[in-house]
């Protein structure tokens, strides 16, 4: 009876999973970013889901690409590295802490729809654009 239970406890877990890996498979354009060496070209290999082939990436800096919605949020989530700085803490002694994260890379959607994840592009600093002059020629 117990693993009757489980069985339908794990269905909507399931069923969640496959959403979530047919929208990390879904592809989106933009343009990727290495901001550690730019101009250079990032080769890596990612795998998300265990079900999934491990792939390998080629992608060069400032370039357009159209690349799965998973590896685009990798891209701009898990490619960074801690700075490091000591703290001190209640009692006054030094404590080594993560102050700062520097990514190394990011990919900037095209698309018009907000992706969670994903900066856009062109994102201007308040919510009005206002034009200065128009030239005509």
């Amino acid at each position: 009876m117990a693993e009757l239970a489980t069985k339908k406890q794990q269905e909507p877990i399931v069923k969640n999973l496959r959403y979530m890996r047919d929208r990390d498979r879904e592809k989106v354009k933009g343009i990727f970013r290495y901001h550690e060496v730019p101009g250079a070209a990032f080769a890596f290999c990612h795998r998300i889901y265990k079900e999934d082939p491990v792939e390998k990436y080629n992608l060069l800096d400032g370039e357009m690409y159209e690349l799965p919605l998973g590896v685009a949020r990798h891209l701009n989530e898990a490619c960074w590295y801690p700075i490091h700085d000591y703290i001190k803490d209640e009692t006054g002694a030094p404590v080594a802490r993560v102050t700062k994260k520097v990514h190394r890379t990011s990919f900037a959607s095209l698309e018009f729809n907000h992706i969670e994840g994903l900066s856009t592009i062109a994102k201007p600093e308040s919510g009005i654009v206002t034009v200065e002059t128009v030239n005509r020629k």
